[in-house]
């Protein structure tokens, strides 16, 4: 635990790759294959379940510190991070533990799931004194589930080659589902990961493993520039952006299994597309989009029917039971855009064209759908279809070029694939709460929470009065003007601008709602969100999806911000 303790604060302590991916080999290089099990885990974005609730923490550390609550929340202010701030405030005397990373998770972490509260807590004040300051601070991180390290997959993956001798290709092909939360990390899984590739069947995969994801880049360039960033319209594929859940099917002597981009198996929680995929021939792996359709499931034809929103989708996601109601409700299908294997052959080295035509060999004559290619005379004729994106329930319009191979992850190297996203949707809106931000922003105001008007003002004057009764501390009348919530943001701004809204904020401040400040609503945003839908569980009964501030409109005075009926037209578009 240490020697894992002590490379987290090493990661943390840089902003250079190179060191970053150098600290990762001396750390694989000295340590054991179980320990570095866990390691390559975490680091590579598994995320470990909370066990140890936060107010239980707190309460500890308080105790252990012999401090009030009340302060323990002043230095959470202060530092921003719980982690952090109970490392810094328990006593420091401690007997140092030479027990690894993987006793501890295993043997001693997560077995606190589901103990009596006072078990948890004698556990946990034991554990403290058997760590240093770092230690106590990843023990905080792990077993209240807010675990996060400045290091990408593709940096362990790079440093994994580096010390194994294994390509760093073939690293990232083989911890394809090393992250899912079902199967626990092992000496014998992490061993497989740096095996020696010679030999006939050594780059034999698991019958159900899955191939790293090709990311696409986004393209910002302006239309007029279009031609001479790309080139050619003729040079490209282009398909529609879909908005759903990627994934591949593998279809493998002779089972189906259908996995996420996020490298979880979800072949349970999808029966439809596994029905869809047992005609496939052995050997057989797509790369498509899980979708739910609005219409005519039952064909091939992506004329008839269209997909329906992500919202409709999400009530597929996380479900343990499947009812015959939410299948009715919700029924999935899925878009293929790629061909990655055929016959057990590893397809990816063709070019974009020859997997597209072997794609629509593999799919003819079944039910799974086939991304449809729309071919055009230039970009500017692209862009007037592009305008018709949230009518055709699409995001905009994926851009792949014909020579490019399928490469790994969010690279050029083997080729190039583009997203060409439509234009957000947007909304001026009041900031009315915030909230201090997490590491280098601890000390800045900069999580908002941004509030429509319930109906149009009448003039200034109304919402003044309204501003006024806040300010005093009136409750908002049923009947009368008031602003409502509907989202939060925290990203879109530049650190200038974050400074300064902050220094409005601590001077507008009229309550303290722990580590919340509620503001006399004076400031106006354009948030800008990639999707919006009804939600009961909110009181706007509006959700936006991704929303982050586009700019500060201090053009704009506050009683001309937009209403929940401006917000709820963007629903029909």
């Amino acid at each position: 635990m240490k020697h894992f303790a002590r490379l987290f604060a090493e990661l943390d302590s840089t902003t250079s790759t190179k060191a970053k991916v150098e600290a990762l080999q001396r750390y694989f290089s000295r340590t054991p294959p179980q320990d570095a099990a866990w390691a390559v885990y975490f680091l590579a974005g598994g995320k470990p379940r909370q066990v140890v609730k936060t107010a239980t923490l707190r309460q500890l550390a308080c105790e252990a510190a012999g401090i009030a609550d009340w302060l323990f929340e002043e230095c959470y202010q202060a530092v921003g991070d719980l982690a952090e701030t109970i490392a810094y405030i328990l006593p420091l005397q401690a007997t140092e533990s030479d027990l690894g990373l993987a006793d501890w998770v295993e043997n001693r972490l997560l077995p606190l799931r589901g103990l009596p509260e006072s078990d948890v807590a004698q556990r946990v004040r034991g554990y403290w004194q058997e760590l240093d300051a770092q230690g106590r601070f990843l023990l905080v991180k792990l077993v209240g589930g807010g675990f996060r390290v400045g290091v990408s997959k593709l940096l362990v993956q790079r440093a994994l080659a580096a010390h194994s001798g294994v390509d760093a290709k073939r690293i990232a092909q083989r911890m394809m589902g090393y992250m899912d939360a079902k199967v626990m990390p092992s000496a014998v899984k992490y061993e497989a990961l740096l095996g020696d590739t010679a030999g006939a069947g050594a780059d034999v995969m698991d019958a159900g493993q899955p191939y790293p994801f090709f990311l696409a880049h986004q393209l910002d360039t302006p239309l007029e520039g279009l031609d001479a960033r790309l080139g050619p319209v003729g040079d490209w594929q282009v398909e529609w952006k879909y908005d759903g859940i990627r994934g591949q099917i593998v279809k493998r002597a002779g089972q189906v299994w259908l996995w996420s981009r996020g490298e979880e198996l979800v072949t349970e929680r999808f029966p439809e597309i596994v029905a869809l995929a047992q005609p496939l021939p052995d050997g057989t792996v797509l790369d498509g989009e899980i979708l739910v359709w609005a219409a005519d499931a039952e064909t091939a034809e992506t004329s008839s029917g269209r997909p329906a929103s992500f919202a409709l989708l999400q009530q597929r996601i996380g479900r343990k039971t499947l009812g015959k109601k939410i299948l009715a409700d919700a029924p999935v299908t899925f878009m293929a855009y790629d061909l990655l294997e055929r016959t057990g052959e590893d397809l990816r080295a063709q070019p974009q064209r020859v997997r597209r035509e072997q794609l629509a060999q593999v799919l003819a004559g079944t039910l799974i759908k086939i991304s449809p290619v729309e071919q055009l005379a230039s970009w500017d004729a692209f862009a007037a279809l592009r305008s018709e994106s949230r009518q055709r329930g699409v995001e905009g319009f994926m851009l792949k070029r014909l020579d490019a191979a399928y490469g790994t992850g969010r690279t050029k190297a083997d080729g190039l694939w583009w997203k060409w996203k439509i234009e957000p949707m947007t909304a001026d809106c009041v900031l009315i709460y915030a909230q201090a931000g997490h590491g280098r922003r601890a000390s800045l105001y900069t999580d908002y929470t941004f509030a429509v008007w319930n109906r149009l003002p009448r003039d200034a004057e109304e919402a003044a009065a309204v501003v006024q009764a806040i300010a005093k501390r009136q409750p908002a009348q049923p009947e009368g003007l008031q602003l409502v919530a509907f989202a939060k943001a925290y990203s879109g701004l530049t650190d200038e601008e974050f400074k300064r809204i902050d220094s409005v904020i601590r001077k507008t401040t009229l309550e303290k709602f722990g580590p919340v400040r509620s503001v006399r609503p004076t400031l106006v945003f354009e948030l800008g969100f990639e999707g919006i839908n009804r939600s009961p569980r909110h009181k706007s009964g509006i959700a936006v999806r991704f929303p982050r501030m586009l700019r500060i409109r201090d053009d704009k005075p506050i009683h001309e911000a937009n209403t929940l009926d401006d917000l709820k037209a963007l629903l029909n578009l």
